[in-house]
């Protein structure tokens, strides 16, 4: 029984080219910010999710093989 849904890849592609897009044009202006590392983790989050599942879900499943 599988909780999460994955987003089709079509969809994975449009958000990960918007999050390049955002980045790109954010840049000269969050140069210059002092919260610019809450934005890129913010963007970060956004392109590492590929299904419903909470992106820090994954990332402790994923890890958990490595403690156990």
């Amino acid at each position: 029984m599988n909780l999460y849904q994955h987003y089709p890849l079509h969809r994975i592609v449009m958000r990960r080219a918007a999050v390049l897009v955002v980045g790109i044009l954010a840049l000269p202006v969050m140069l210059f910010r002092s919260d610019r590392a809450q934005f890129y983790s913010y963007l970060h989050r956004i392109w590492s999710k590929t299904s419903t599942q909470p992106v820090w879900l994954a990332q402790s499943e994923a890890a958990g093989g490595d403690f156990w």
